[in-house]
C-alpha cells in the first residue's frame, strides 16, 4: 500500500535522515570492526600507522599466517549461513521440539547446542577442509590477508581466561534469575495494587537506583571483608568470608538492579488488561495461580528484554566485581583490565584486545536469538493496552 503525497517526506528529510542514521552506523560499528582487525594480527601489524597496514597485515603474512581468497570465500559464506540459521532456522526447531512445552527451557538448550556446534564446525573441521583446498588450488591458496589466532589462544589456553568466562556466566545466571523472579512478583503485585504505599516503595526503589555504586560498594565492602568475624558465633571455625565469593557479588547486582527491574516490569503488567486476571478469577483460579497460568504466557516478551537489561548489568559490571571478587574469581571484564599495568607489553595489549573481542560474541548471540521478543516486549511495555 503506497503512502498518501500529502504524508510522505520530501526527499530532502529522507537523505539528511539517512545520511545521519548510516553515519551513526559507521561511527558505531567502527571500533568493534577495529579491535576485531587487530586481535588476529602480530603486534607489529596490530599498532601500525598504516591503517592498511592494519587490515593487510604484512608483518602476519610475513611470518606465514594468513588467509588465501578461498579461505576468505568460504568462511564468510559459513558465516552468512551461520547468521540464516540462527535466525530462521533456529527460532522454528525450538518452537517445534521445546520439552514439556518450556519454551524458554528450549531457548537455552537449542542456544547452547547452536553456539558449540558452530564453535568445533567453524575452528575445529573447516581450517582441515581449508587446508586442503588450499594445497591443491595452487595461487588462489596462497595467503593475501594477514590473520593469525595466537592471541586467543594465549588468553584462553595459556591465560586461563575461560576461568573467568565461568565466573561471568555464574554471576549473570545468579543475578537474572534472582532479579526476576523477585521482579515478576513485585512488578505484579504493584502494579495490580492502587495503593499510596505501592506508589512510595516504587519512588523509594529509584532513589536506590539512582545511588552511584560506589557508594553501595562502599558499604558492602567492609561487611564483605568482616564476615567470618562476625558469623563465628554461628558456624565457628567454618564461618564463611563473603569477601570474593561470586554468590555475595550477586546479591549486591541483584539489590543494585531490582529497582530497575521492578519499575520495567511494572510498567509491563500494567499493559496487560486486569479483565485477564477477573476471568481467571471466575474459572476458579487463586490469585497466583491467575498470575502463573493466565498473565505470565502473556508476559514471557517483557520478561525477556527485561532480562536482557539485567544480563547487560552483571556481564558489563566492572566496579562491583573488581573490588568484591579477588583474583581467583574474577569475571571478564575485571580480568581484561589485569593486562595492563606497568610492565604491559604490546602482546599483552594485543591479548586484551583478543579477549575483549571474546566477550562480544555472546551478546550478539544473545540478541540475535531473542530479538523478536526483545522488540514486542519493548513495544509491549511503551503503551497501556
Amino acid at each position: 500500500m503506497s503512502t498518501p503525497k500529502a504524508l510522505r517526506q520530501p526527499a530532502s528529510l529522507r537523505f539528511l535522515s539517512g545520511g545521519f542514521l548510516a553515519l551513526w552506523c559507521v561511527i558505531a560499528a567502527f571500533p568493534i570492526f577495529w579491535i576485531g582487525v587487530m586481535s588476529i594480527k602480530v603486534p607489529v601489524d596490530a599498532f601500525a600507522a598504516n591503517p592498511l597496514g592494519v587490515i593487510i597485515g604484512p608483518e602476519t603474512l610475513a611470518a606465514g599466517k594468513g588467509l588465501s581468497i578461498i579461505d576468505l570465500v568460504i568462511g564468510l559464506a559459513v558465516l552468512v549461513l551461520t547468521l540464516w540459521l540462527a535466525l530462521k532456522w533456529l527460532p522454528d526447531k525450538v518452537r517445534r521440539y521445546a520439552p514439556w512445552d518450556q519454551l524458554w527451557l528450549s531457548w537455552i538448550i537449542g542456544s547452547l547446542a547452536f553456539g558449540l556446534a558452530f564453535i568445533l564446525l567453524f575452528f575445529g573441521v573447516l581450517p582441515s577442509i581449508l587446508s586442503v583446498l588450499n594445497g591443491a588450488a595452487g595461487a588462489l591458496g596462497e595467503p593475501v590477508l594477514g590473520l593469525t589466532t595466537e592471541h586467543y589462544q594465549a588468553v584462553w589456553v595459556e591465560n586461563e581466561f575461560y576461568r573467568n568466562f565461568i565466573n561471568s556466566l555464574l554471576v549473570t545466571a545468579g543475578v537474572v534469575l534472582l532479579s526476576l523472579t523477585v521482579g515478576t512478583l513485585a512488578g505484579y503485585g504493584l502494579a495490580r495494587s492502587g495503593s499510596n504505599l505501592a506508589f512510595w516503595l516504587l519512588i523509594i526503589a529509584l532513589i536506590f537506583r539512582a545511588l552511584p555504586h560506589s557508594v553501595l560498594v562502599a558499604g558492602y565492602l567492609p561487611v564483605f571483608i568482616s564476615s567470618s568475624e562476625w558469623l563465628a558465633p554461628i558456624f565457628g571455625d567454618a564461618a564463611p568470608t563473603l569477601y570474593g565469593q561470586p554468590w555475595a557479588v550477586i546479591a549486591v547486582l541483584v539489590a543494585i538492579n531490582q529497582p530497575f527491574t521492578i519499575w520495567m516490569l511494572r510498567s509491563f503488567f500494567q499493559s496487560i488488561p486486569t479483565e485477564l486476571d477477573e476471568a481467571a478469577r471466575v474459572d476458579g483460579c487463586t490469585h497466583f495461580e491467575a498470575f502463573r497460568r493466565v498473565i505470565m504466557p502473556v508476559m514471557w516478551p517483557g520478561v525477556i528484554t527485561t532480562g536482557l537489561f539485567s544480563f547487560l548489568l552483571a556481564y558489563n559490571d566492572f566496579l562491583v566485581t573488581s573490588l568484591l571478587l579477588d583474583a581467583q574469581n574474577q569475571t571478564m571484564v575485571p580480568a581484561i583490565a589485569g593486562y595492563f599495568n606497568r610492565e604491559t607489553t604490546t602482546t599483552d595489549q594485543v591479548e586484551a584486545v583478543a579477549a575483549a573481542v571474546s566477550i562480544i560474541a555472546p551478546l550478539f548471540l544473545l540478541v540475535m536469538v531473542f530479538q523478536k521478543q526483545i522488540v514486542s516486549g519493548l513495544t509491549a511495555g511503551a503503551v497501556k493496552g
